[in-house]
């Protein structure tokens, strides 16, 4: 059985980046833990989501998707500076530090300190991996049918 949409899949996954530095794993120590996600429904990136139509149960394959099919190019529009009284006191902010913010909905994103100057913070709002190529390794270790497709 091949996934579709609107199936239900599990896949083990590997990220790199282009230099081979891994950015993230469903493999963590000796466990695995695959990703769920009903395929088309845009539950994951637009790359992977489409990579695994078309995959069988312990298929594998090597992917890449480029920033457009990811999380976009970075915008430098997302990059705002604010005040360094802003932040605490008692924490030095660096460039490259990474923290999260609240959005007015309560949800937190990653924010990436871009550059600290004598006055002012100038803050990354661009996701992490924006404007970047992902290298991926899958293999779907499940596949349900859509509930639309079967018999009752």
């Amino acid at each position: 059985m091949a996934a579709k949409k609107g199936s239900k899949v599990k896949v083990e996954y590997e990220g790199k980046f282009e230099n081979g530095e891994i950015f993230d794993s469903s493999t963590h120590g000796d466990h695995s833990h695959p990703l769920e996600f009903v395929v088309g429904e845009g539950q994951v990136i637009k790359g992977f989501d489409d990579a695994v139509i078309g995959m069988e149960i312990n298929q594998e394959k090597d992917i890449e998707i480029n920033p457009e099919d990811a999380y976009g190019e970075s915008k430098e529009e997302l990059k705002k500076e604010v005040p360094k009284d802003a932040f605490p006191k008692d924490k030095k902010v660096v460039k490259g530090m990474v923290f999260a913010l609240n959005s007015p909905d309560g949800r937190q994103f990653p924010v990436k300190v871009d550059e600290v100057k004598d006055e002012s913070v100038v803050l990354d709002l661009n996701h992490p991996l924006a404007g970047k190529k992902l290298i991926f390794h899958l293999k779907v270790v499940g596949i349900d049918e859509p509930e639309s497709a079967m018999v009752a």
